[in-house]
């Protein structure tokens, strides 16, 4: 595996390291300031809505210290529409197919990664003990495909040569009435019955969430990863950007409500932002435990949003991640601006993460909007210039992050994107990293 490769430290070291660590996470804060749109989000650390506590820092139950391979991390997204099977020939055969081409084109643009959407909206595209079957396959949420989409997956990825990363999105459950109808067997119908799980899942807006609040919740959640890694061969598991839907209060109400009762009996609450992040770490250092319960070496990503300030905003506080053990194995943030964003511009986006990153076991990774080049995104500044994406990789090897992410896959052989696509590849072809 490209990513860990083991190393000892002095007992002196490891205890400066933890001193420092322990600093940052208590503190929140970075020695260097973000830039001025970029919030500096102070960890989360606090008792949750049921009074248990909830840990900013997280327990290192796997201590070897690590560093990263040489050869650079160059991912492509699968999300769940390019796995639809819905309006068009469905069976084991036909997805074979399908994916089959996927890895042949992630193989073709020089791609060593697929980072694969498995479970979209709290459903599974492999058979699962917590997770009813996802209506991609099917056309019907909970109907069994007569086949494990999995690990069809998997194993297609790695007969390539290629890595396999689960993709998750932890807390939705379904939007915009995708899907249609949720299965019998779906948490959302299982639980709204029952007045112990009252609050569990959330309805907001036109979407229903599971609610981090809840320490059961959250074990669901890492019990889902949890089985991915001890049932498949991935090579690592991710969640994506969508924590926290919104910012209004009424969203968990009920559970704050109950949290700062119990809390002020014996000192300040923490604020709402403060709190739901804090259910977030909780959440994240679950998952991390879990998945290295079963395999050690399955890495645990996030791909958050790559303007801090709106991390913060839906509950990611990215700054502990980064900072702390016990989070994550790699981060990457979507990146997904060019070099004349007016908020957001490229370069000072990739200093300050580079920058946030503090432990050094942690993996960069920068997340390119392929989907934009070409397009009229971001007031047409998209097709000022053919070598947008190529200048990134670039600059995003001279901070010397870890790789890249692209997304997606579909647009890796869109008309639209012929021609930045193709400058990018020379880039990866003149100066591949050994």
């Amino acid at each position: 595996m490209r990513f860990l490769k083991r190393h000892s430290i002095l007992a002196g070291a490891i205890l400066l390291l933890l001193a420092v660590i322990l600093t940052m996470v208590l503190t929140g804060r970075s020695k260097e300031e973000p830039e001025p749109f970029l919030r500096e989000s102070p960890s989360s650390a606090g008792p949750d809505s049921s009074s248990s506590a909830v840990s900013a820092a997280p327990a290192s139950t796997f201590s070897e210290e690590t560093v990263s391979a040489q050869e650079e991390m160059r991912a492509v997204w699968v999300p769940f529409m390019s796995l639809d099977m819905t309006n068009e020939e469905q069976g084991e055969e036909a997805f074979r197919n399908k994916f089959s081409s996927i890895v042949q084109q992630a193989k073709q643009h020089g791609m060593n990664a697929l980072i694969v959407h498995v479970r979209p909206f709290g459903d599974a595209l492999y058979p699962s003990e917590f997770a009813p079957w996802s209506h991609l396959l099917t056309g019907i949420q909970g109907q069994d495909p007569g086949y494990d989409p999995l690990a069809i997956m998997v194993e297609l990825t790695h007969a390539e040569g290629l890595e396999f990363h689960a993709w998750m999105n932890p807390l939705r459950i379904q939007v915009n009435q995708t899907p249609e109808t949720l299965s019998a067997d779906n948490p959302w119908n299982t639980w709204q019955g029952d007045a112990e799980k009252a609050g569990w899942v959330v309805e907001y807006g036109d979407g229903k969430y599971y609610n981090p609040a809840y320490p059961e919740v959250r074990s669901q959640i890492a019990a889902c990863a949890e089985e991915i890694a001890s049932s498949y061969d991935v090579d690592g598991i991710q969640f994506d950007d969508y924590f926290y839907p919104t910012q209004d209060a009424a969203f968990d109400a009920a559970a704050y409500e109950t949290y700062t009762e119990s809390a002020s009996q014996s000192g300040e609450p923490l604020s709402l932002q403060e709190w739901r992040a804090a259910n977030i770490n909780s959440l994240l250092a679950e998952v991390y435990r879990r998945i290295k319960s079963v395999r050690k070496e399955v890495q645990f990503g996030v791909s958050p949003q790559g303007n801090i300030q709106n991390d913060w905003n839906i509950g990611a506080d990215v700054a502990a991640w980064c900072s702390a053990k016990g989070y994550l194995d790699y981060i990457c943030p979507q990146l997904y601006v060019n070099f004349e964003n007016p908020v957001l511009p490229f370069g000072t986006a990739a200093q300050t993460w580079k920058r946030l990153v503090t432990n050094p076991d942690i993996e960069l990774y920068f997340g390119l909007a392929v989907y934009k080049a070409g397009s009229d995104a971001d007031d047409g500044t998209w097709k000022n210039a053919g070598d947008i994406l190529a200048r990134q990789v670039s600059l995003g090897r001279t901070v010397e992050c870890d790789g890249f992410f692209f997304y997606s896959i579909d647009y890796l052989s869109a008309g639209q994107t012929q021609e930045e696509i193709e400058n990018v590849m020379k880039i990866l072809e003149q100066d591949p990293v050994s």
